[in-house]
Formats: C-alpha cells, sequence, structure tokens
C-alpha cells in the first residue's frame, strides 16, 4: 500500500540537498539518483537494510523513463519513476553504462 511521504533531506551518498516533490513521494536524489533501501512498501519506512540503492539501468515505458536499482546491501532490486527534476546527465550516464556511484561520493 503506498503511503505518501514526500520529504526532503541529505543525500547519503553525495551530500546534496534535496528538496521535497510536491507531486508524489521524493526516494532518491535528483542529483546522483540513488536511494536508500528503507521501505518495505513504498513510504512505510519498515525495511530494516538501510543499504543504498545504487541506479544501473533505465528503462522506458509508457509512464516514462524509470530508475532499476540493485542494493549494495542485500542485492535487492528495485524500480523507480524518475522524478521531473533528475540530473539528465547522470541519467544519459546511467542509459550509456558509464555511471559510477563512487563519482559522486562526498565524505562527511
Amino acid at each position: 500500500m503506498f503511503k505518501k511521504l514526500d520529504e526532503g533531506f541529505i543525500c547519503d551518498v553525495c551530500k546534496n540537498k534535496v528538496s521535497k516533490l510536491d507531486y508524489t513521494s521524493r526516494d532518491h536524489c535528483n542529483k546522483c539518483l540513488c536511494s536508500l533501501h528503507v521501505d518495505n512498501e513504498p513510504g512505510d519506512r519498515l525495511n530494516v537494510c538501510h543499504g543504498i540503492y545504487v541506479p544501473y539501468d533505465i528503462e522506458l515505458n509508457k509512464k516514462g523513463k524509470v530508475i532499476v536499482y540493485k542494493c549494495l546491501k542485500c542485492g535487492q532490486i528495485h524500480k523507480n519513476i524518475c522524478a521531473n527534476d533528475d540530473d539528465f546527465e547522470t541519467i544519459l550516464k546511467i542509459m550509456n553504462k558509464t555511471y559510477n556511484y563512487k563519482d559522486y561520493l562526498k565524505k562527511d
């Protein structure tokens, strides 16, 4: 069951300040496109993994661009629709298989 949870956050990978979307729930950074494995069902924040979902592919369907993720901690695959403000250059890197999340890592 989808639970709308549209909040801003600081990305754990690139430290980008990510603002809320205002039209649906924000679940990934709009700069590096990484996400956290925190939900069992969208918005519930009940998953205990808390690994980093790294994008490795972009699928195109009737809803638009869909990010395909793999969790670095447990290996689970997850898909989510791209947000309107997602960085287009990052999307292209994923599509061209030149994306590396480590290029976005920032130290605290």
